[in-house]
């Protein structure tokens, strides 16, 4: 193989007294612990937050963008009915107390204005801690003869409710009919039933 001659020049003549010579580059930065620990925390976190995020928005529990904001209805208080005293009404009686004669006595005052004794009817409830004597109605339309009642028997709260529905007219609907569960408001305080 032919050897090919260069020039001599600058830098092919070194001093002997280098030791080095090229590049210097600096070592390796070593890594942290608790540097390398805060970021895998830091990105467990956001992982985590990620997901429940977006579960949340697949299951329907968060809404990304929400529907526009309607106008809200504005629930009015329900206009009460006017009291009438309309005797054409069965009226059950029931003595929510420990107080012995309580239905019995209703019975007598209602009866005194005008209702037919037929269809008044008075008993004890399968309950005697009843606290406030009430009025129960089954239809909206049977609320003013309720508030009647209850201002015949002296005052009483009046409430719409099918616990104490009167046996079903011919076609199925519940037949009218008014409750009075008389309560511990009207007890004198000695124990017994009606």
């Amino acid at each position: 193989m032919p050897t090919t001659t260069y020039p001599k020049d600058r830098f092919d003549e070194l001093p002997a007294d280098t030791t080095r010579v090229g590049a210097h580059r600096a070592e390796n930065p070593r890594l942290r612990a608790g540097v390398v620990l805060a970021w895998a925390a830091g990105a467990v976190l956001v992982l985590v937050a990620a997901g429940i995020v977006g579960t949340m928005i697949v299951t329907g529990r968060i809404a990304l963008f929400p529907a526009e904001p309607t106008a809200t209805a504005v629930v009015e208080a329900p206009v009460e009915a006017d009291p009438v005293v309309d005797t054409s009404y069965p009226v059950l009686i029931l003595n929510a107390t420990s107080e012995r004669g309580l239905a019995t006595a209703l019975r007598d005052t209602v009866v005194g204005a005008g209702w037919n004794s037929d269809v008044v009817d008075a008993g004890d409830a399968s309950t005697h801690d009843f606290a406030t004597t009430t009025i129960f109605y089954v239809n909206a339309e049977d609320e003013g003869a309720a508030r009647g009642l209850a201002q015949v028997i002296g005052g009483a709260d009046v409430e719409m409710s099918e616990a104490y529905a009167g046996p079903d007219a011919a076609d199925g609907t519940p037949s009218k009919q008014l409750t009075v569960v008389v309560g511990e408001d009207r007890a004198g305080g000695s124990s017994g039933g009606e």
